[in-house]
């Protein structure tokens, strides 16, 4: 979740929010969109699928490296667009789309996180089927304080992480940084440097079978695919009820607004 509070918003820049390029059987897909703090607008979410579709015609990509520009690596929803969909439903909708898009894409997809990840973002990590998160990564479940829960998002999330911990972190709000999200599954290592961890990951992903990467993945996933079929309309539902609702405006106003919401006990 995130806007730029106290002043006009930042406007979109002209070029592309998600950046391609590949080498060696490994596409690279680049958030690039400083302006937002990388946010799940409509329009990076459009260039992203754009980009995963790319990858997975392309025969010779073997996975997909999903990393980022600047100090986030994902803020979340955008609350610029909050109220911007056609159907109440539409954002969470769209957001369910890629997340499942992603734990259903038929080859391995790698996050590179050197920067801060928030609310919708963590599900961004979590469809992914490895990640790495470097010293200047931070990690935190926003959405209880600002009237909301995080109800798409917990799709690839509740499968993946410890029970207790994804309790403890989804209430509190509380930031922990990369040790602890390997702890708790939600990447599946910390690094003091990333490049040098992955390095030997994505030599192991170059050097399997198409159709061995594509069934394996199949298998590891199987359980996340099932909460996404059972689960999407009604969270989908749930997500559109609560950013509605009183509470939830009161939230993102003071959120936009640097203060604390009126319910906070100090």
């Amino acid at each position: 979740m995130t806007d730029t509070p106290g002043r006009e918003r930042p406007r979109t820049p002209a070029g592309p929010l998600v950046r391609r390029s590949a080498a060696r059987g490994v596409t690279t897909l680049t958030l690039d969109s400083p302006h937002n703090r990388n946010a799940l607008s409509a329009r990076l979410v459009s260039e992203l699928h754009a980009g995963l579709d790319a990858a997975e015609r392309d025969t010779d990509t073997r996975a997909v490296l999903l990393t980022h520009t600047g100090g986030t690596f994902c803020a979340g929803a955008d609350l610029g667009e909050a109220n911007a969909a056609a159907g109440p439903t539409d954002a969470p909708l769209g957001l369910a789309r890629l997340l499942r898009g992603i734990v259903a894409f038929p080859k391995p997809v790698v996050a590179r996180i050197t920067g801060h990840v928030r609310a919708g973002g963590t599900g961004l990590v979590g469809a992914c089927d490895i990640a790495v998160a470097g010293p200047g990564a931070t990690f935190a479940f926003t959405e209880a304080r600002i009237g909301v829960a995080p109800a798409v998002i917990s799709m690839p999330l509740l499968p993946r992480l410890d029970p207790r911990a994804a309790g403890r972190y989804c209430l509190t709000g509380e930031r922990f940084d990369a040790p602890e999200a390997a702890r708790i599954g939600l990447v599946t290592a910390a690094a003091e440097d990333v490049d040098e961890a992955l390095a030997p990951i994505l030599d192991g992903l170059r050097r399997g079978s198409p159709q061995g990467l594509r069934e394996t993945k199949r298998l590891v996933t199987a359980e996340v695919l099932r909460a996404f079929d059972r689960d999407t309309d009604s969270l989908a539902e749930l997500s559109a009820r609560l950013f509605a609702s009183d509470e939830a405006r009161e939230g993102m106003s003071a959120f936009l607004e640097r203060r604390d919401p009126g319910w906070v006990h100090h």
